[in-house]
């Protein structure tokens, strides 16, 4: 609404003097002098901000989508509250049984970081791991030492960027009778590493006792198995 002062300043601007007698405005032309009188600085110092208009339009807009979803709901709002309620609930469930969502990562990543130790190092970072039940990480380290004794056995190539189920596929191939023992370790290593899980003393004290039987374990050479199926073709047609 256009106030006295305004209409009259309004008037004024438009062409009026407070001296002379009072001419008539058309519509028009009073309706324009208003708009350009009301968009002075001066009418809008107490507006509220744009930030402030944002907030009030989200609000009345919460308000009428809570009123919308109270009117369609059995019981009103009391029923709508007692369905969020219900919901808020239902997720907190899920999220305490199911424990925080994790991405899953496309493939597994290597074994190794940039540092390089002997089979020696990782094998005592695990047993201070150990020491203190800190068991994922006693469980990375000792996978790592039986890697890494591998390769300074010469039963594994160095390569940089091998995962732990690489190393396992491969190390059963020279050491077949340890095939499911080497697989089900790497495992136990992706599962600490990158699933999430809790190991335990068991699972260990499991790796710890792989990584003994694989340092007292020869290998199958190629030659070797070639040699015996030889003889043993050999003694059949004997």
């Amino acid at each position: 609404m256009v106030t006295g002062g305004v209409l009259t300043a309004a008037l004024l601007a438009a062409g009026g003097s407070g001296d002379e007698p009072p001419v008539t405005v058309p519509r028009d032309p009073a309706r324009e002098a208003a708009r350009r009188e009301l968009s002075k600085g001066m009418y809008h110092e107490n507006d509220p901000s744009l930030f402030q208009r944002a907030l009030d339009a989200f609000w009345d807009w919460l308000g009428r989508l809570f009123g919308t979803a109270a009117s369609a709901t059995p019981g009103g709002a009391v029923g709508l509250v007692v369905v969020i309620l219900f919901v808020i609930a239902v997720l907190a469930a899920l999220w305490w049984r199911l424990g925080t969502p994790r991405r899953h990562l496309a493939t597994a990543a290597v074994l190794f970081d940039e540092r390089v130790r002997s089979a020696a190092e990782h094998r005592a970072a695990a047993e201070a791991h150990a020491a203190q039940g800190h068991w994922n990480q006693a469980i990375q380290e000792r996978m790592r030492a039986v890697v890494r004794s591998l390769e300074e056995r010469a039963l594994l190539d160095v390569r940089p960027g091998r995962t732990a189920d690489e190393a396992a596929a491969e190390a059963g191939r020279a050491l077949p009778a340890h095939t499911d023992r080497l697989s089900a370790a790497a495992r136990e290593f992706d599962d600490v590493t990158y699933g999430g899980r809790n190991a335990d003393e068991q699972s260990y004290h499991r790796l710890a006792v792989l990584d003994r039987d694989l340092e007292n374990t020869r290998p199958v050479l190629a030659d070797s198995a070639t040699s015996t199926a030889h003889s043993t073709r050999q003694g059949a047609a004997e």
